[in-house]
């Protein structure tokens, strides 16, 4: 792309700030579309580039190989008097640490000298230096920080519990929520919701389920028993420790924005739940224990 740009100084758009009359540097009556690249909050939304021919960095035009304009850009508010503050406040806020002015786009074609120049965009900013794009930064780690954010991962019981029986269906279950809290990321207010989508269940004996959908439920104690989409029987006596981990979605904005969708999921482990796993006996008795309270098997105690 060839350029022809007006060679500005920051010291040069400072000063040519603080003299003079205030005019705005489009036509008077229509107010040319704002290119908003930097929200209110000073959050870089764009890639932005050096302008050829300057030392300025901002939005520089788009044109092809054989493009047939120059290009010049010219301070929005050319001058400073009492009508300044009213001229800066109908451009775009370029408050930042990088220098940045206020200003519009001209083009001219090339083919005709001198050059006659008409309004191409703008207002927009341009900065000494090149801005930060915080917006990038964050998306960036924004997947480790969810992965290492305070949700709090599923409560675990079991029915019955904590004894089951060995060859009976035990009904587990997982109970999470749906939570948001902010965090602060690089100076920016970054508002961060988890919702629960996935469970990987570990019952302790070498068996495991999922990712799965399912979360299971607490079943009315006349139930218990019942087979569930994420009950398990136990094979085998002994102590187990059953292991949920829950897969969250996670979206996240910025001061204030809108949502943007982390990538991934967050996973985080619940406590282990203790499971002691009995065996039954059963034995056949002759005894009458309305007859005879103290025979086998009647459980008496003097």
């Amino acid at each position: 792309m060839s350029f022809r740009i007006r060679r500005m100084a920051l010291i040069s758009l400072g000063l040519a700030l603080l003299t003079g009359t205030c005019m705005p540097a489009w036509p008077a009556g229509s107010p040319p579309p704002v290119r908003e690249n930097w929200n209110g909050y000073g959050v870089a939304t764009s890639v932005w580039h050096q302008i050829p021919g300057s030392t300025m960095w901002g939005d520089v035009p788009v044109g092809v190989p054989d493009d047939p304009f120059d290009y010049k850009f010219e301070l929005a508010c050319r001058t400073a008097d009492d009508l300044l503050p009213k001229c800066l406040a109908a451009g775009p806020q370029c408050q930042s640490d990088h220098g940045g002015v206020s200003v519009v786009w001209y083009n001219a074609v090339k083919a005709i000298q001198p050059p006659v120049w008409s309004f191409l965009s703008g207002p927009t900013c341009i900065y000494s230096e090149k801005p930060r794009d915080v917006l990038a930064e964050i998306a960036a780690g924004i997947e480790h920080e969810f992965q290492n954010s305070p949700v709090i991962p599923a409560a675990v019981g079991s029915q019955p519990g904590p004894n089951t029986l060995r060859g009976a269906e035990t009904n587990l279950y997982a109970e999470a929520v749906e939570q948001a809290f902010d965090v602060d990321l690089l100076g920016q207010k970054v508002h961060i919701s988890a919702t629960p989508i996935a469970y990987v269940w570990d019952y302790g004996d070498g068996i495991a389920l999922g990712p799965t959908p399912h979360s299971g439920a607490q079943l009315p104690q006349d139930r218990w028993g019942e087979k569930t989409l994420t009950s398990h029987i136990y094979t085998q006596t002994g102590d187990f420790a059953v292991k949920v981990a829950t897969h969250f979605r996670g979206t996240y904005t910025v001061n204030g924005g809108a949502p943007l969708a982390i990538p991934g999921h967050g996973t985080f482990s619940s406590a282990p739940l203790p499971v002691s796993v009995w065996r039954t006996i059963t034995k056949t008795y002759a005894d009458d224990c309305l007859q005879n309270p103290q025979g086998e098997g009647c459980g008496y105690s003097p």
